[in-house]
Parts: structure tokens; sequence; C-alpha cells
């Protein structure tokens, strides 16, 4: 295997399924059992999942809340959330332990980077939930940062297209596929990968991240086998 420790990014907006707010049971189902794939497979699996299929902090900011406000309000979205995968997960025979970058001792352990650590080393997926517990900052950017201190070997960031394309694919047809760029000219073209936040700590970190379509299954796993499943960011 080309990696032995990865953390998948997955958005909120993704457990939607085919719904119009919260969580597809059927969805959240898809993606436990795509994860136990990997997972029996030895690779060490950390997982961010966002918070927009319930609440967002930019919408709440626009509707003239106060953005500090909002962004908890975000990261609690990313509770539930990672609290439902946890279930799905646990439901499917996976040892999961959630971590959260805010203090909930009933349903998280509180994020201990070394406990953490030793979860994956003992074999159980670790989701990190809250984001990193500031607002101002995107759970891409927890991510990014997360995988930095765990030592992952790359990002894995599973979202409704197939990776990085020239343009828009829905709204240009001529759009074409990139299979590898690079952080410079993601930037310099101005592709919409992450935030600059996250995108600038992988940069800097050199942590690759590959955006791939985690709705279709079995790419994550024909990805970790070293099939080219999506378009690596790299240095």
């Amino acid at each position: 295997m080309k990696y032995k420790r990865i953390l998948l990014k997955l958005s909120g907006e993704s457990l939607m399924g085919n719904k119009q707010f919260g969580i597809d049971n059927e969805r959240l189902n898809i993606y436990a059992s795509q994860i136990k794939e990997i997972h029996a497979l030895g690779i060490e699996v950390a997982i961010v999942i966002g918070g927009g299929n319930i609440f967002r902090g930019v919408q709440a900011e626009e509707g003239g809340m106060d953005r500090t406000h909002g962004d908890y309000m975000g990261m609690l979205a990313t509770m539930i959330n990672s609290m439902a995968l946890q279930a799905a997960l646990e439901s499917a025979g996976i040892h999961t332990r959630l971590q959260s970058a805010i203090e909930m001792r009933e349903i998280a352990e509180p994020y201990v980077r070394r406990k953490a650590m030793r979860h994956l080393e003992k074999g159980r997926v670790v989701i990190f939930g809250a984001g990193t517990g500031n607002p101002f900052f995107t759970t891409d950017s927890a991510a990014s940062l997360r995988a930095i201190e765990i030592n992952a070997d790359v990002i894995l960031k599973g979202t409704r297209v197939d990776g990085i394309y020239t343009a828009d694919p829905e709204k240009d047809p001529t759009a074409t596929k990139y299979d590898v760029i690079s952080f410079d000219d993601a930037y310099n073209q101005g592709l919409k990968v992450m935030d600059m936040t996250a995108f600038t700590l992988c940069k800097e970190n050199n942590l690759p991240i590959i955006v791939f379509d985690m709705d279709t299954p079995g790419n994550l796993i024909r990805l970790l086998e070293g099939h080219a499943v999506g378009t690596i960011v790299r240095n």
C-alpha cells in the first residue's frame, strides 16, 4: 500500500444524499462500508467531516449573526455528523473513537494528539470533530492541521466530482480533468481545492491532497490500491 495512514475529509453536504437537509442514513452506511473496506487492509484511518448539511457559520453571518457565534454553531453541527458516522462505523463492526476540539465529555474524548495516534496504531478509526475549536477556521483547515499533527501520508478529500478540472465541468463542457497538479499551479489558476489556509498548510508541510468522488462505491479502495482515481495535488 502506498499510504499507511490517511486523513479522509468528507463534506457535510455529501451526507444529505438526495435529501435537502440533514443526514441520509443510506449514504452514511455506504460511506461506512467503504471505510470498512480500507480499514480491513490495515490502513490507519482518521476522518474529519464538515457540518454544512446542518449549519454553516458563513450563512449565519449573512443573516446578521456574529461570525464567531455562527462558527461555534457550525462546530456543533460537525459533532452531530461525527456522532452519526461513528454510530454507522461501529454498527459495521469497526472500533471508532471520536475526539472533539471543544470539550464534550459525555459524548467524545477531548482532542489529544498522542492519544489519537495511539488509537490509530491500535487499529481504531479516529474521527476529529468540532473543527479546530476556533472560529474563522474551516473544516478543511481542521483536516489539514490534524493530518499534519498525526503524520498522515495524505489527505483524501471526498467530493461529488471525480477530481479537479480546468473549469467547472457542470458549466463548461470543454473542461478537462487533471491527474496531477502542483500546489502552485492550482493556486495560480484559481482552482478551489480547499480554502487558502488549509491549502497553504498542506503545501508548506509537503502533504499531498487527493480529490476524488466518494459517492461512487469502490473508489476509495481503488484509490488506495494504486489505481488512477481523482486528482493528486502535491509539491
